[in-house]
């Protein structure tokens, strides 16, 4: 059977968690701010118990340096102050889950997403399959044969959906290896990054459904003036009743603001592949890896202070993967 890796987008759930669970003010043993790290730690236990993975891997941020906002100081521009209980949270959550014996990699000036990326190109180069846990948009660009996304949103893990290459083109209308270039037409408001002009959600994945990537868009703009453009564009809306819009498309794309926009934008959206993940599969106990050691489990889960979370992380984390 084939072996799973859970890859965890842990400040995706750190934050939403936060938000969700602020209310309850749940302090650790210690008396400090624990509801977004039990909160994470809670979905990620209903994660294992549901897919039963054989090894786990949390992203986490670098929080100190960034390579994206160096090259654009305008990245993530606008988004409001994290509370300071949230940022105490953040800050501890490599801690607990090392010591807990999960695997964190927190990659040098890059993010979580980037740590997503590279679990993705991992599981596909070693054969196994992989399901990332975040609620961002961003991870869907590493859907793929063998990685699928469990898009976390309200409801969690049983009301989220598990996108795959075909839930993905239902939803989007885009086949998986082109919602990277997807994103980067629309563009990302949440992370400061504009979309290209007259492009949007809509007009972007019937260009790429009918063009079949911007590579080939560009290359048609170049050397052909984009006449083919205006005419598979226009011989579709053609035989579906639609305005024609292949005239209009081609303005807008053919600005030299546009394409820099697009490539800006990929270049900023794109995830590293190449990280090392620290992954030893063939190593028994090394991080990561499940089962876990029980008395670690009743001594770290435990500290923060829910029983019945407890009780759940040593049933799940010390059970057997599916594979075995």
């Amino acid at each position: 059977m084939t072996r799973l890796l859970l890859a965890v987008d842990a400040p995706s759930l750190l934050h939403r968690n936060h938000h969700a669970r602020a209310e309850s003010g749940l302090l650790d043993r210690g008396g400090r701010p624990a509801w977004a790290l039990h909160g994470m730690l809670r979905q990620i236990l209903e994660a294992i118990d549901q897919f039963a993975p054989d090894a786990v891997l949390f992203g986490l941020d670098d929080r100190r340096t960034s390579i994206r906002e160096t090259a654009y100081p305008a990245y993530k521009a606008g988004r409001a102050e994290k509370d300071p209980a949230l940022v105490d949270q953040l800050e501890r959550a490599a801690a607990l889950l090392d010591a807990l014996g999960m695997l964190t990699v927190t990659p040098a000036g890059l993010e979580a997403d980037d740590v997503n990326a590279s679990a993705a190109t991992w599981a596909e180069e070693h054969g196994w399959s992989c399901v990332l846990v975040t609620s961002d948009r961003d991870a869907f660009a590493h859907i793929s044969g063998s990685t699928q996304v469990l898009r976390l949103i309200s409801g969690g893990i049983n009301g989220s959906p598990l996108l795959n290459p075909a839930r993905l083109r239902a939803m989007y209308g885009i086949a998986a290896e082109h919602y990277l270039e997807y994103a980067a037409l629309r563009g990302d408001a949440s992370d400061n990054l504009p979309g290209v002009p007259g492009i949007g959600e809509k007009i972007a994945p019937f260009l790429l459904s009918e063009m079949g990537s911007m590579r080939a868009v560009w290359a048609d703009i170049d050397h052909c003036g984009g006449a083919t453009l205006v005419a598979t564009l226009d011989s579709y809306c053609a035989e579906v009743g639609r305005p024609r819009i292949g005239a209009s498309v081609l303005k807008k794309l053919a600005t030299p603001a546009a394409r820099e926009r697009f490539e800006f934008n990929l270049s900023m959206m794109s995830g590293r592949t190449d990280l090392d993940l620290g992954l030893t599969p063939d190593l028994p106990g090394s991080p990561g890896l499940l089962p876990l050691d029980p008395d670690r489990i009743a001594q770290v889960v435990g500290y923060l202070g829910v029983p019945a979370t407890t009780d759940l992380a040593m049933r799940v984390l010390t059970s057997r993967p599916a594979s075995w």
